[in-house]
């Protein structure tokens, strides 16, 4: 038999007060690594809702930036460099990454130009591909799976097209993946 879910409590949180708010951001940053829009975001919950809870709000923020705890350019170079690197993602990919979590078109801009601008996509496509153990397809199922891992990673149409004709997959297979229907997509 199972039990029903119970929730820790049916109290509200107390909003916090300046301090209160400071130390949580810490913590927050603490745990992960995160944009001022995205710090904003969870802190709104924490404040009392109105001119008063913004007014504390603005303040934690200006502390949190003046102690070097919260810098969305150094956030967005860490957050490129990482996904660059470690899980071979396209350019595409991590700008769109970046927009979500609220960082500036302009910085986006600078930022991925100097990480990405002397990236040759073609052999980080390739490298994502070994990454995900993904080999040449055998069919256009697979071709299409490979297709769509590729385009979720962010890398260009074009790219994606050279690397499938150098694994020799025959053009009826590049041809039918543009009249693909969409089909359910796989989890990553």
């Amino acid at each position: 038999m199972k039990l029903p879910f119970k929730s820790k409590s049916a109290k509200p949180r107390p909003f916090l007060n300046e301090a209160g708010l400071y130390n949580y951001g810490v913590m927050s940053l603490s745990r992960q690594m995160r944009s001022e829009a995205d710090l904003r975001r969870l802190m709104k919950a924490r404040v009392e809702p109105g001119e008063r809870g913004e007014a504390v709000l603005a303040a934690v923020l200006v502390r949190l930036h003046d102690h070097g705890y919260l810098d969305d350019a150094v956030f967005a170079e860490t957050y490129a460099r990482l996904r660059q690197q470690n899980e071979k993602l396209g350019v595409r990919r991590v700008r769109q990454d970046l927009q979500q979590k609220g960082v500036g078109s302009e910085l986006i801009a600078e930022t991925l130009e100097a990480r990405y601008g002397a990236t040759n996509e073609e052999a980080l496509a390739r490298e994502h591909l070994e990454r995900k153990r993904l080999r040449k397809p055998e069919n256009e199922k697979e071709t299409a799976r490979i297709m769509r891992r590729l385009v979720a990673a962010g890398f260009s149409p074009g790219v994606i097209y050279k690397i499938l004709r150098q694994w020799d997959v025959p053009d009826e297979a590049l041809a039918a993946l543009d009249n693909l229907d969409e089909e359910p997509r796989e989890e990553e």
